[in-house]
């Protein structure tokens, strides 16, 4: 049994235990030669004549659990995660849990687990409250899930104040058995603003980085679109409720450029503009871990992310559909009125 190749180790010595043990040798004469503790010897011994070669595998019975909870309590442990909170805390762990239900922490995470509970995690949300959030809402999904005919649909937004932030010293590369490191502190080496716009049915990004972030860069910017784009094709721009994209100058451009078309998404409503969704990647992937010694570097890095994304542009299908979104807002509000 010991010698299979498909056995698994912590098998394979268990059966070592057994057959020392049967040659007469001591508990602890096993454990020194197999250089393992007496207890395991011990366990292993007794699991051997009380179930055979059987209860050296993987899937050997542990017999009925004793000390299982009785169904009142687990729900008692669920209720409380969900209806309390511990005293000078805001959330429940698994230890204050155990501790106030008199049962042990990893009874608690089966528990938790088992019904799909985390309350060390929290995730953040905000209801808009445009008054014609209806009107907008259905502005802006029209276009990702019907575009118009010889139209391109561009989300466009800012992502300001990107930091240059330099290591006060270097980092550890990665190696087996540790991660890579960099110093919590950092030094500030200027900032930069990012306009991009993300063709949706490509997933191509034009993207510019300025100093500023006024409505003359905004106009710097839909200038480079209208240069980069095909000038026979409608275009259709989500953007927010920034005062850069209405102002008057901004406006009276627009108005000279008829194949122009802004579409507003709602007022605190971020996650309809698809950009965002590039954003994060972005971060993820390029900024957040950068070292940058100045912003010329940063701008650089960020270009050269741009570029390679344009060698190989991944798309963001959006799927919702209006009704849909309203329904799930809609059962958001109602939750939200059975708490006050």
């Amino acid at each position: 049994m010991g010698s299979a190749r498909n056995t698994p180790q912590r098998v394979a010595l268990r059966a070592r235990i057994c057959l020392l043990a049967l040659e007469g040798i001591a508990n602890n004469g096993v454990a020194n030669r197999l250089q393992t503790s007496r207890p395991t010897v011990m366990l292993w011994r007794k699991r051997f004549e009380q179930q055979g070669i059987l209860g050296l595998s993987e899937e050997a019975p542990k017999g009925p659990n004793k000390r299982r909870l009785s169904t009142g309590k687990v729900h008692e442990i669920v209720q409380a995660t969900l209806n309390t909170k511990p005293l000078g805390a805001t959330h429940w762990s698994v230890r204050t849990m155990a501790k106030a239900q008199g049962v042990s922490s990893a009874t608690v995470a089966r528990i938790w687990e088992a019904h799909g509970l985390k309350p060390h995690r929290v995730r953040t949300f905000k209801l808009s409250k445009d008054r014609r959030f209806v009107k907008k809402l259905t502005d802006v999904v029209g276009p990702y899930l019907d575009p118009p005919d010889k139209a391109l649909v561009l989300c466009v937004d800012e992502k300001s104040q990107i930091q240059a932030l330099d290591r006060t010293q270097p980092g550890l590369p990665m190696k087996k058995g540790r991660c890579g490191t960099m110093t919590h502190d950092y030094k500030r080496n200027g900032t930069t603003t990012l306009f991009a716009a993300l063709n949706v049915l490509e997933g191509t990004v034009i993207g510019s980085c300025y100093l500023r972030h006024r409505h003359g860069e905004f106009l710097k910017f839909v200038r480079k679109i209208d240069r980069e784009t095909p000038s026979g094709m409608n275009l259709h721009l989500i953007v927010d409720n920034y005062g850069t994209h209405k102002n008057p100058n901004v406006k009276e451009w627009l108005s000279k450029h008829k194949r122009f078309h802004l579409h507003f998404i709602p007022t605190s409503s971020s996650w309809l503009n698809l950009i965002e969704r590039w954003f994060a990647e972005i971060t993820r992937k390029r900024i957040r871990r950068g070292v940058f010694h100045s912003v010329p570097a940063l701008i650089a890095a960020i270009e050269e992310y741009v570029r390679l994304n344009n060698q190989n542009p991944k798309t963001f299908v959006w799927t919702k559909k209006v009704d849909e979104i309203l329904k799930k807002i809609s059962s958001c509000k109602a939750a939200m009125e059975t708490l006050h």
